[in-house]
């Protein structure tokens, strides 16, 4: 039997997102050193109609944390300034309002219930409602 460690994952903790899915998986060196790894994994379907997983892997080792969570935020500050100016699409109020307008068209209001106007945001006022918006809640 080898004296190697486990090499398994000492940590995952997935998040879907539509046909993507993030694994943040956490694990060690052979010299015990732990580090990250990011995979974004996305649902493909071929032209026979089979599925295959697109996989993309990135490494992230304990020493380049605080570097990549600065330019993770620093991103994230800036895409929020910029949906703040309403020239850009909001992907996830267009969705919220689908959802809506769905909820609504399947919920029929009888004779006798008056019909009830349903607000939704727009993109503007959506990321100008997220400024309160930190790392920890990726």
């Amino acid at each position: 039997m080898s004296d190697q460690p486990n090499r398994e994952e000492l940590f995952s903790h997935p998040v879907r997102a539509g046909k993507r899915t993030y694994f943040f998986d956490v694990k060690a060196t052979r010299g015990q050193d732990l580090y990250m790894t990011i995979t974004e994994s996305k649902r493909r379907f071929e032209d026979d109609g089979s599925v295959h997983y697109q996989k993309h892997k990135i490494f992230l080792y304990r020493e380049d944390f605080a570097n990549f969570e600065h330019g993770f935020i620093a991103a994230v500050d800036k895409i929020q300034e910029l949906m703040a100016t309403g020239d850009y699409r909001d992907p996830m109020a267009e969705r919220l309002a689908a959802e809506d307008q769905t909820d609504s068209s399947s919920s029929q209001p009888s004779a006798n219930e008056p019909a009830q106007d349903l607000e939704t945001e727009t993109p503007a006022e959506s990321a100008a409602d997220s400024d309160d918006f930190s790392f920890d809640d990726l």
